[in-house]
């Protein structure tokens, strides 16, 4: 029963496919990974850590719910149930089964050492390459497209008038609400934060030319003629600590919460070799 929800599970988690639609290899692969994970999972729930681990009930309704969610009917459910020989009674505990063992992994990380200030910054300084921030523009654009020359001149023209009396966000972002023809006109032109190679290339090079409240020439893309207000510079260097220093310790405590896990599993385990990490998401 367990090892038909393992199945179910780990055929979407490593080939993103339906077991039915496996190859012979790949059935092969899943076999040997559900055997062994069924074997360390049993060696999980007889440890000593297990002994009082309960799963609230609203939290396998959850599980459960998101599990039905992804199927478009509840008869297409129960047909994939049947092909790996579970009904719902058996899902459900299968479920719970899958619960606990991540509820006895939570319990286990718990006993991982905190990550301090010093920590972050001693990482910090020893990969600054992580922490490289690419130049930046905070850029708004009004897009007029065309089905023809004579729409094109008219737009054309149309932008070059707009572009001279635009002097400030406010007024380009109003005039994008009523004159342009991309989705962001809804959020006064804003394309966001961009990088090089985020953009078409007839519109990078202006783009990234820009200083901070200049608008651009008119421009020709693949889908229309724009304008570009660049409304901010980010220039390019290392990020500050005090920017990522929360996201270096989430970081660092999350590799620590991994190793006392797989450092407990492997003495919890003593026959078994966890040549794969437990995949802790349902099927």
């Amino acid at each position: 029963m367990q090892y038909g929800y393992l199945e179910l599970k780990l055929a979407w988690e490593l080939f993103a496919k339906a077991p039915e639609t496996l190859s012979e290899a790949e059935r092969s692969r899943l076999f040997k990974v559900a055997s062994r994970q069924s074997n360390i999972e049993q060696h999980i729930l007889a440890s000593v850590e297990a002994a009082n681990v309960v799963v609230p009930a609203a939290t396998l309704t959850t599980r459960l719910e998101e599990i039905r969610k992804r199927y478009p009917s509840a008869d297409e459910l129960i047909q994939d149930l049947e092909r790996i020989g579970l009904g719902e009674a058996e899902l459900e505990e299968a479920v719970e089964r899958d619960l606990r063992v991540e509820a006895v992994l939570e319990k286990v990380a718990a006993e991982a050492s905190p990550v301090s200030a010093v920590d972050a910054e001693i990482y910090y300084r020893l990969h600054p390459e992580s922490f490289e921030r690419p130049p930046s523009r905070r850029l708004r654009h009004i897009l007029i497209t065309f089905d023809n020359g004579q729409q094109k001149d008219k737009a054309r023209t149309q932008l070059e008038v707009l572009r001279m009396t635009l002097k400030n966000a406010d007024q380009f972002g109003a005039a994008a609400q009523r004159l342009s023809q991309c989705p962001t006109a809804l959020e006064g032109g804003q394309l966001g934060v961009v990088q090089r190679k985020q953009l078409y290339p007839q519109l990078e090079a202006a783009a990234f030319a820009l200083g901070a409240g200049q608008t651009s020439k008119v421009l020709e893309s693949p889908i229309g003629l724009h304008i570009l207000r660049c409304d901010e510079i980010f220039p390019s260097g290392m990020l500050p600590f005090a920017e990522v220093q929360e996201k270096i310790i989430d970081h660092l405590y999350d590799k620590r919460r991994r190793k006392v896990q797989r450092d407990w599993i492997v003495r919890c385990c003593v026959d078994t070799v966890p040549e794969v990490e437990l995949a802790r998401n349902s099927a």
